[in-house]
């Protein structure tokens, strides 16, 4: 049991409330399980396929000043805020923010909203990734050459997969099997329906029984990742090239003004604000738990993983980019021993010292060179390509083009290819595992608290029902859709919830009361860095970041990669307009409680919840009600101002205070020996 002192005159011994552990709400078996659950809901696919990117898109090893800064102003605040109010109200999302702003209390909505658009599709690249997975145990890996085609007495290979690569085509054609446009539906590709079911029967095991069987996942699934990830950094630094994809990745570029708005948008995702997944998870944690060192740890342990995983890819695409270089270089040779062969090129061209039995990338570029200069009217029709590794580490990709194409190309190239595609692919599974865990645990939750239905029955019906929903992602046409829902049912709405999260503590509840609160519950008072951050810079940050992101999605035409078969290669295609609409429903759909909630609590339409406490107190039979003395003085953060408790309408926005008409809120004359509490539950 756990004591929460809630004030008195300095000097003074008050009484204190005592938390019940025992009031029918599921609490972590220990602060390792609970911080596992943080990590593993915060790191996730973005960290390895998203972060490593936009680090190379975006100045390098520059672009981690900007993330750092945006990370301590932005992303540690308001982690630490949706931490806290999570483990002072002990409710999901929907409670949370129905108890501190009835009338904001459509943010639990939204964020739910949300949760459920993004668990849709995540899950379908969990499905990606078993059946990668599973197709790992051969050898050779089944995308290491492209198949032959037999025409008759010939036997050709596949033109399609010729003219791309071997893991291209396999991605494209024989894991997805993609239609050329999202209009085209193709019907369901058997092969990733089955992938999806088995993805969702895995994370309704994790979770049918909320944090009692997702925690004990999480030991597993939060660690496994980091053991992949070292072992695969120690295997890439051995790899030919793998020091000049580091050396590429951490040569500082130019920075330009979008790379503040990207990283600010990788911070605010990588951490999961927004998806109440934070809130849930805290709100199992006993009400004095350091809720502050919490947020600290988990920031930096993501951030950590981020550069990571930095290293470990650019060490594997260093490696690739060497062989594809040398490759080059061999293609190239051929070609000039051709046009020397017909008389095509002369034989002076060539510097002496060259031999083209072991030519080197720079005897390449100096043959190369030469030719250039000598034969400059005519060289473009002689086809010779530079072969500059620069050129190949530039080749930036993300997503699934990182983990299904270049990722999986490397590994072909490795010893013992089968493993280490095991490896990685079982890694991805638990990266994706960890966060569906939380988003899925931001959905029950607030549902849970909010209605009394049976966990277990709950959790499987959503199972079953996102599964039917998620079979729009697992058509021929369905990784175009899981395009789309990334780019629309997330971002913007995400962005107006957290700025909303901040508004109606920072604003409307008071920073002076929430610091207070803080310091009642922490037992010291935060830093007063807090306060300036929560209630200006972190407001306006987020405005600029809404406004960037509105004018990105003006300026930028709505579009996705198609794969084109004839052309085996992607080519952007504007949506139809029936596309279009869906796009911008998904944004509406997330966004619409937040308006409705707010006219149906501002015109009485619909019942604010206020009156359900976080914690309820009850005396046992026979006993007095606990008396609680008044609350402490709510302080600015240099001065001594009281700041009345009551102060806020009772119609309007509720605080996270204690209110319950069982307990007498006067000041007890003398000390009296607490009762032990009861939940109502």
């Amino acid at each position: 049991i756990s004591a929460l002192n809630v004030g008195g005159a300095a000097g003074k011994k008050v009484p204190q409330i005592e938390v019940p552990e025992n009031d029918g709400r599921p609490a972590w078996n220990s602060k390792l399980q609970y911080i596992l659950a943080q990590v593993g809901f915060s790191v996730g696919l973005g960290n390895v396929w998203r972060f490593p990117y936009l680090c190379q898109k975006n100045g390098g090893g520059a672009y981690l000043v900007p993330y750092f800064i945006l990370l301590l102003i932005i992303g540690i605040p308001l982690f630490f805020l949706e931490l806290a109010v999570g483990q002072k109200i002990r409710r999901g999302s929907i409670g949370v923010w129905n108890y501190v702003c009835p009338s904001l209390g459509g943010i639990g909505m939204s964020s739910l909203m949300v949760c459920g658009f993004v668990g849709l599709y995540y899950n379908v690249i969990i499905g990606w990734s078993i059946f990668y997975f599973f197709q790992s145990f051969q050898y050779p890996l089944p995308w290491s050459d492209c198949p032959i085609r037999k025409n008759g007495t010939l036997a050709i290979v596949e033109p399609e997969c010729e003219k791309s690569s071997a893991t291209t085509y396999f991605w494209y054609r024989q894991t997805l099997n993609t239609t050329s446009t999202i209009a085209e539906s193709g019907g369901l590709n058997i092969k990733m329906t089955l992938s999806l079911l088995v993805a969702w029967i895995i994370v309704c095991l994790a979770v049918i029984r909320g944090i009692a069987s997702s925690g004990k996942v999480m030991y597993f699934s939060s660690l496994f990742p980091y053991v992949v990830l070292f072992c695969f950094l120690v295997r890439g630094l051995m790899l030919k090239g793998s020091v000049d994809g580091i050396a590429h990745m951490f040569t500082p570029k130019m920075l330009e003004p979008q790379v503040w708005r990207e990283a600010a948008t990788q911070v605010f995702f990588a951490l999961g604000l927004g998806f109440g997944g934070v809130i849930a998870f805290s709100s199992y944690n006993k009400i004095d738990n350091n809720c502050h060192f919490d947020a600290v740890l988990v920031s930096v342990i993501n951030f950590l993983t981020s550069i990571l995983a930095t290293l470990v890819v650019f060490a594997v695409l260093g490696f690739k980019a060497n062989i594809m270089n040398e490759k080059c270089v061999v293609d190239n040779a051929e070609k000039i021993l051709g046009y020397l062969n017909s008389n095509v090129l002369s034989h002076d061209l060539i510097p002496p010292h060259v031999n083209f039995s072991h030519l080197s990338t720079s005897d390449y570029a100096e043959m190369y060179g030469v030719i250039k200069t000598i034969k400059e009217g005519s060289f473009t029709q002689l086809g010779l390509e530079p072969c500059l590794l620069e050129d190949e580490l530039n080749k930036a990709v993300q997503g699934t083009g990182l983990a299904f194409i270049a990722f999986t190309e490397a590994m072909t190239h490795f010893p013992a290819s089968p493993f280490w595609s095991v490896m990685f692919f079982f890694m991805l599974i638990n990266l994706g595992l960890g966060s569906m865990i939380g988003t899925m645990t931001g959905i029950t939750t607030p549902v849970l608290d909010t209605y009394k239905v049976q966990k277990e029955l709950f959790t499987v019906c959503c199972c079953v029902v996102a599964f039917l929903c998620g079979l729009l992602f697992v058509q021929r046409s369905g990784n175009y859709y899981v395009t789309m829902f990334d780019d629309y049912s997330a971002g913007l709405p995400l962005t107006v919830v957290v700025i909303l999260e901040n508004v109606s503590v920072a604003w409307i509840y008071g920073t002076k009361r929430f610091m207070q609160d803080l310091e009642d519950m922490l037992g010291f008072r935060p830093y007063k860095i807090y306060f300036y951050l929560w209630k200006y810079v972190s407001p306006l940050c987020l405005i600029v970041l809404i406004s960037a992101t509105v004018i990105e999605m003006a300026i930028s035409p709505p579009g996705y990669n198609a794969w084109v078969q004839e052309l085996a290669h992607e080519r952007f295609q504007s949506y139809p307009p029936w596309a279009l609409a869906m796009c911008f429903s998904l944004i509406v759909v997330a966004m619409l409680p937040l308006p409705i909630v707010f006219i149906a609590r501002r015109f009485n339409l619909m019942s604010d919840g206020s009156n359900k406490l976080s914690v309820s107190y009850r005396a046992k039979p026979g006993e007095a009600p606990l008396a609680v003395p008044a609350r402490k003085a709510f302080l600015t953060p240099g001065g001594t101002k009281a700041l009345d408790p009551n102060s806020l309408s009772p119609n309007s926005c509720y605080g996270t205070s204690y209110q319950n008409t069982a307990i007498s809120p006067t000041t007890p004359t003398t000390p009296t020996t607490p009762a032990t509490p009861e939940s109502d539950s």
